[in-house]
């Protein structure tokens, strides 16, 4: 089930210039919002090989497009958590059904049983959230996902693994100033660690450009029709398209130092 343009998107009420930036995409048109595009985020999927005697839970699922995925790989169970409500009730459209749900909370408290899940996975989630709030979420993912069950990440990295804090800080804040949510990357090498520290043996890592607002990877994420329609939706409104300009600056000025990334792991067995 495909959702239609005319539901609500969260953020919606506020203006332009305070919109977060991955919202504002979203009115102007762009559905796939995920940093390595479509490509990693099959890569993720089939990497995390979800299949019908899975039980599965997707972190903030946004505009349900890797949810409509997951469902078609028909997993024994979904459960979307996202704390955004307006989120979860558009995401409550695609998995109506039995074994089909969605939960309004937090991923640092999902309310969930405890070893309850086989795969959880999350898409530009943990990027957005400040070092306590990873830890916070990576403990509770721990404890939901069952010994041997597995986590996927796609988020953004800082490459290379050894580019000194200070850089790091300065691309954080560039990004931070134009999309208007908290941007917190790690490196390759963070992400894997952050994975390793709360029980988790990764499995896969891969890497892709940061080429969001790219004319190539818009095409290839949105069709030719889908991609011409949000050019045309973003030209047409001045202010949205001095935002997404702003963006697309703030990636392209340090795309040596950014990529797209998904690291796959397994939760090892308690000690």
């Amino acid at each position: 089930m495909t959702m239609t343009a005319t539901e609500p998107i969260p953020g919606s009420e506020l203006a332009v210039d305070r919109m977060p930036g991955h919202w504002l995409l979203a009115r102007m048109g762009k559905r796939v919002l995920r940093p390595g595009g479509r490509e990693l985020t099959d890569q993720l999927l089939d990497a995390l090989a979800i299949d019908s005697t899975d039980d599965v839970v997707e972190l903030a699922p946004g505009l349900g497009s890797t949810t409509e995925l997951v469902l078609g790989r028909n997993p024994a169970t979904y459960v979307g958590v996202d704390r955004d409500p307006v989120s979860a009730e558009r995401v409550a459209h695609v998995v109506n059904g039995p074994g089909r749900s969605v939960v309004n909370a937090s991923a640092a408290d999902t309310g969930l049983p405890e070893a309850s899940a086989d795969v959880v996975f999350g898409e530009a989630y943990l990027t957005m959230q400040p070092a306590s709030q990873k830890a916070k979420i990576m403990e509770e993912l721990a404890r939901v996902v069952r010994p041997g069950g597995r986590i996927g990440l796609h988020e953004v990295c800082f490459a290379p693994d050894d580019l000194d804090e200070e850089r790091c800080g300065a691309i954080a804040d560039d990004l931070q100033r134009t999309i208007k949510v908290n941007v917190t990357p790690l490196s390759l090498r963070g992400w894997t660690e952050l994975l390793n520290e709360a029980g988790f043996d990764v499995d896969t890592t891969v890497t892709n450009p940061l080429h969001l607002l790219e004319p190539r990877r818009l095409i290839a994420d949105e069709g030719a029709l889908g991609a011409a329609r949000f050019v045309s939706r973003v030209a047409r409104d001045s202010q949205a398209r001095a935002r997404v300009l702003a963006m697309r600056a703030a990636m392209h000025d340090n795309a040596d130092h950014l990529q797209a990334c998904v690291v796959t792991a397994t939760r090892r067995s308690p000690n």
